[in-house]
């Protein structure tokens, strides 16, 4: 039996062609829509783009389950590709969809906007209370959603627990991985049956293509794919090639990453114009016990609650240097932005306040800088901030 190879390992060495194409280290892009087959095939045997199936695609499969130690692995052109074509594979018309309360914008709008659509009931459920969960169930619930460090509170749920119980209740249970990575969490491990990422972020890590990803056992991931081929939702090539380069310094990339964001989350914590830092790294997080105990690290993602509005934060960022104001995140470089502009703009004031999403709150995705300089980038900001903060502080004395 061959042994099971550490994650570093596995991810420059997992799927790998063998033997070397023309005894090229680096995996050729195969840039043809279309391949030879063997007359008499099948549909989905045929050598395709469209079908996820060239030898780029099949690297990549190979390569993402060895991480996450799933039967099969297969990317998609988006994360949100990967998320509602899983769903949608296991989901029909009058089903019922168990999600957690807290999750990425763009899934929310598909499980409020889509799904009711097609006739799927959707209840929302707090990961971090199981004596809850159990009354939410109904005769027709299929699967359990969840994220695996929420966007963008990064909240961590009871995830060992919410397996058992998707288990007890012959639930698939699928988990958005995307903030943890492979390197911080293995959902798989914890019974899940099904784990999503977008690999645009911690996967690829270099902000330079959009893809999804997922892994699980081999029948389900092979229905997947069968619902992927129809909906069109294939990777190109080129960008195959792109996150199976990213990959290969995944662990790299988020020790560093996990490194500076806990050291700079320490310091944001201590300047006076920052009302709260959230951060599972940090004592003070209501889910720091739990993240301990079920991650590696805690991530290279953090949200801050700024003692100013919208508008004084939006002026202060636009002279960042080091840093970036850009959507996304887990590229190596760092990335902030304000989640109501962004990543949950879709939502009404009232649902972003609900979840406790403010004007004020700012995302930061940590990069591989020097934490020194992206302290020295983001601290006069704050304390322009904080100065604009004291006058009315002293009024009100």
């Amino acid at each position: 039996m061959k042994k099971q190879r550490e994650l570093p390992t596995a991810a420059i060495h997992a799927g790998e062609i063998r033997p070397r194409i023309a005894g090229a280290v680096s995996l050729p892009i195969f840039q043809s829509a279309t391949f030879e087959s063997t007359p008499g095939s099948g549909y989905h045997d045929l050598g395709y783009i469209r079908l996820n199936n060239t030898p780029n695609h099949d690297a990549l499969h190979a390569k993402i389950a060895a991480l996450e130690g799933g039967e099969a692995g297969l990317v998609a052109a988006s994360g949100m590709a990967a998320i509602t074509t899983s769903l949608l594979t296991v989901l029909g018309s009058g089903d019922h969809l168990l999600a957690q309360d807290s999750l990425y914008g763009g899934t929310q709008d598909f499980l409020t906007e889509d799904l009711p659509q097609l006739g799927v009931e959707v209840t929302y459920f707090d990961a971090s209370r199981p004596e809850s969960w159990a009354e939410l169930v109904q005769p027709n619930t299929r699967v359990v959603y969840a994220e695996a460090i929420t966007n963008p509170l990064v909240r961590v749920g009871d995830l060992a627990a919410l397996a058992r119980f998707a288990r007890q209740h012959s639930l698939v249970s699928m988990i958005d991985s995307t903030f943890a990575s492979p390197v911080n969490l293995l959902p798989l491990k914890l019974g899940f049956d099904l784990v999503l990422h977008s690999a645009t972020k911690y996967l690829n890590g270099h902000s330079d293509i959009v893809a999804g990803a997922l892994a699980g056992n081999a029948p389900l991931v092979e229905k997947i794919q069968r619902k992927l081929n129809h909906l069109g939702g294939c990777l190109d090539p080129h960008a195959c090639f792109l996150l199976h380069r990213g990959i290969k310094t995944l662990t790299l990339r988020v020790g560093q990453q996990n490194r500076s964001a806990l050291e700079l989350a320490q310091r944001l914590e201590a300047h006076p114009a920052v009302a709260r830092v959230h951060y599972p790294g940090l004592p003070d997080h209501p889910d720091h016990a739990r993240a301990r105990e079920l991650l590696e690290g805690f991530g290279g993602m953090m949200s801050v609650e700024l003692r100013a509005s919208g508008d004084e934060i939006d002026q202060q960022l636009r002279g960042l240097e080091v840093m970036s104001f850009a959507p996304s995140l887990g590229g190596v470089e760092t990335l902030i932005t304000r989640p109501a502009q962004t990543s949950h703009a879709g939502m009404t004031e009232a649902q972003r306040r609900a979840a406790g999403i403010s004007d004020s709150l700012v995302r930061i995705s940590v990069g591989c800088e020097a934490v020194d300089d992206l302290w020295a980038d983001l601290k006069p900001r704050l304390d322009a901030l904080n100065a604009a903060v004291l006058p009315e502080q002293e009024l009100t004395a």
